[in-house]
């Protein structure tokens, strides 16, 4: 996926907004104000096509198993919750890129309060 892609599927999820919270660099995805990805554009712009992705702990673990060369802990983040994924590794593909932004999105959205999950997809 290429970044205007990989920006396309964030913005596709209900009530997600993209912001730079941080500085000029830090793309941010959020929904109702919480952090589900992240991409330096300096970095991308650089050729390190990564993006920082909450996940479950325990399927953290297993990604990172499963693939040590596109899947790590994530940078300047929480590494239990955290993940770094290489977007163009070549063991991953667009449908698991796509899973694994809607399963942060999906974790951030479950920990909302009732009152805001409200007429959220997850």
């Amino acid at each position: 996926m290429n970044i205007e892609e990989l920006r396309a599927y964030c913005l596709s999820k209900p009530e997600a907004a993209e912001d730079f919270p941080f500085d000029d660099d830090t793309l941010a995805f959020k929904v109702k104000g919480k952090l589900f990805a992240l991409i330096s554009l300096k970095k991308w712009e650089a050729g390190e096509q990564r993006i920082n992705l909450k996940c479950d702990p325990e399927k953290a673990v297993a990604y990172r198993e499963s693939y040590p060369e596109e899947v790590f802990p994530g940078y300047h983040m929480n590494k239990k919750h955290w993940n770094t994924v290489v977007v163009d590794g070549p063991q991953l593909s667009r449908k698991f890129l796509q899973h694994l932004i809607s399963h942060s999105y999906a974790l951030v959205v479950s920990k909302l309060p009732k009152s805001q999950r409200q007429g959220l997809v997850s």
